[in-house]
């Protein structure tokens, strides 16, 4: 560099130091990033707050304006839900910075966050008096076309979907020591694992042996040691109404007090003992503080993945599995920016169901076309089609579970916990219809046909501190009252309705306090309703779990049409069939993902071998 060249040099560090001196460093970067950028809009300068009410709680949008831009987004939302609404306010800020404009893309299945957001962000740009309309025209004007590169990757073993089974699997196999990758289409881990409100079923664990030698409740005491291996197949294929695959039951319920042990051993541990809907045996494992179990198991297998390392590639749809001779020995995938071919020694399908797919739900049942569903976008039925084109056999694929108490407004799960708790299901005539904790599907049908097919699940202040449950209240999902004639009030019943419902309640004490015997036969849960404030969240049956899927056998490798293993291909959790049968037992879908997810990653280990 010449003399002259140095001297221009150091006069222009010379400037920017003095400029930063005078303005800042943040504001010298904002006007380097605008520079040539035209405005869409004046506003007024300043910095603007605004607070939506989100999935979890209040999020909070504070927004500095120029004369002429957006220059900072800060988004605080601390009590959405982690991998889901947390995603949305980490996210949007930065979109809205970059495409200067408050409508942005949301996070797909952070659908309430994102909407709270954006909602908030047009209010403060509202406030600063810009013309959002004309930041919208000029942010669609100019979206920047990504052109899409091409990328191989060779692993070990590629793990489609990073739900609760892929991530199972995926830690399993980096514990083998095999390389890893794990790839999802959504912009965070969890999938349906995420949904999952009440706990894991297992059967012989030392947590129930230890409950049973805790309690003073001789009732208690005998449904714990009941709670055997045996007796959690025999349910687990009534509940199924026994079309299950009976092979697939009995390793479930062999292996899953290991797999409780296992999610101890990463940090997860499943400590309270609970009954189950559908049983009257205490099979539900549930965490320590009351959290809603997906959310839970989540939050540490994230800290696992991390702390081995393992990738994890998100925003990556996998389009194809790569076939050579009959053997699956890789896959095709896409994200915004690559397309990928992912060369593996073998391959791990946990893509989940197809309770998202319209489409595909209604194929098998014409009624499901506009019902309301409890699952994650996500849940499209991806692997299914995939494997199908490889030859896969399929199973119970009209096996299609509604679950009774879901909020219609936002198909919020409200957890079958609450019922293992105490609590009842009462119609718009203030009755009970059913014993409410029998099989998901028979409740379901009893909603049905109650008068404009709906109920609510009534319960009392005993657990309001639990973490489930505060949820439900920042959710906005309650009625509340002080006492049960005032709660019959809150949620509209009159007359001889609300008469019904006060005593239908008063009836419930007496079963509870053992004074007579339940009408509709229920015999676990029996916890009395007596301490205010009273509760109601209006229900009704959404769409919860697809049963069928993939055919396999207990190694989880998928199986073509004459019933034999497709070489490489490996799939858990609910992209396959064959566990649950006709209806799925709550409880079990956690246990089916932790112990398949572990055989899917052993039984790919075995095939690649050393």
């Amino acid at each position: 560099m010449n003399q002259k060249n140095k001297g221009l040099v150091s006069l222009a560090i010379m400037v920017v130091f003095t400029l930063v001196l005078i303005f800042g460093s943040n504001s010298i970067y904002k006007g380097i990033k605008n520079f040539g950028r035209k405005s869409a809009t004046t506003m007024t300068p300043g910095t603007y707050t605004s607070t939506q009410k989100g999935f979890g709680g209040d999020i909070t949008v504070t927004m500095e304006c120029s004369d002429a831009f957006i220059e900072d987004v800060q988004i605080v939302g601390d009590a959405e839900t982690p991998g889901l609404g947390a995603v949305a306010v980490a996210e949007l800020g930065g979109k809205m910075l970059d495409e200067q404009t408050p409508n942005v893309d949301g996070v797909s299945g952070a659908t309430v966050s994102s909407t709270a957001i954006i909602a908030a962000a047009n209010d403060c740009l509202t406030q600063a008096g810009a013309d959002i309309a004309a930041m919208d025209e000029y942010a669609k004007a100019h979206k920047k076309e990504v052109k899409k590169t091409a990328e191989t990757l060779d692993t070990d073993i590629v793990i489609v979907g990073a739900g609760g089974a892929g991530m199972t699997a995926a830690i399993k196999a980096k514990q083998a020591g095999k390389e890893v990758i794990i790839i999802d289409k959504m912009p965070y881990v969890g999938g349906n694992t995420t949904k999952a409100s009440g706990g894991m079923n297992a059967a012989g664990t030392d947590k129930q042996k230890a409950q049973a030698e805790a309690t003073e409740d001789p009732d208690e005491k005998a449904a714990l040691l009941d709670s055997t291996v045996e007796n959690y197949i025999a349910d687990t294929m009534e509940g199924g109404h026994n079309i299950n695959d009976p092979e697939l039951v009995k390793t479930m319920a062999e292996k899953s007090a290991d797999a409780v042990t296992w999610l101890e051993s990463i940090g997860a541990p499943l400590p309270v003992v609970a009954p189950t809907g559908g049983t009257v045996h205490y099979y539900l494992h549930e965490p320590e503080d009351g959290s809603a179990v997906g959310e839970y198991l989540v939050e540490r297998y994230q800290e696992t993945l991390d702390e081995l390392g393992i990738e994890v590639m998100l925003e990556t749809e996998a389009t194809e599995i790569i076939a050579e001779d009959g053997k699956a020995v890789g896959i095709k995938a896409n994200s915004p920016t690559k397309e990928y071919t992912i060369n593996a020694k073998a391959v791990i399908l946990a893509t989940g169901g197809f309770g998202a797919n319209f489409d595909m739900l209604s194929s098998y049942d014409s009624s499901l076309a506009n019902a309301v569903t409890t699952n994650t976008p996500a849940a499209t039925g991806d692997g299914i089609v995939m494997a199908e084109a490889m030859g896969a056999d399929t199973v119970d694929m009209e096996q299609i579970q509604l679950h009774p108490t879901v909020y219609q407004e936002n198909g919020l799960l409200v957890s079958e916990r609450l019922r293992s708790n105490g609590a009842i299901l009462v119609n718009k005539e203030g009755k009970r219809f059913i014993n409410d904790l029998a099989t998901r599907d028979t409740v379901s049908q009893a909603e049905l046909q109650q008068p404009d097919a709906f109920a609510y699940i009534v319960y009392d202040s005993k657990y309001a501190e639990e973490k489930l449950y505060q949820k439900y209240v920042a959710n906005e999902l309650t009625v509340s009252a002080d006492t049960i004639e005032g709660l019959a009030e809150a949620i509209g019943l009159e007359g001889d309705a609300a008469a019904n419902f006060v005593a239908t309640v008063e009836d419930w004490n007496n079963v509870c306090a053992g004074k007579k015997a339940d009408d509709f036969g229920r015999d676990n849960g029996l916890v009395t309703l007596d301490q205010a404030p009273f509760t109601a969240i209006k229900i009704a049956p959404g769409i919860h779990h697809t049963m069928g899927g993939l055919k396999i056998n207990t190694s989880t490798e998928v199986l073509d049409k004459s019933g034999n293993p497709i070489p490489g291909l490996f799939a858990a959790g609910e992209v396959t069939g064959g566990v649950h049968g006709g209806n799925r037992i709550g409880g079990n879908a956690v246990a089916d993902i932790v112990v398949y997810g572990q055989i899917a990653a052993e039984s790919a280990v075995n095939y690649i071998g050393e």
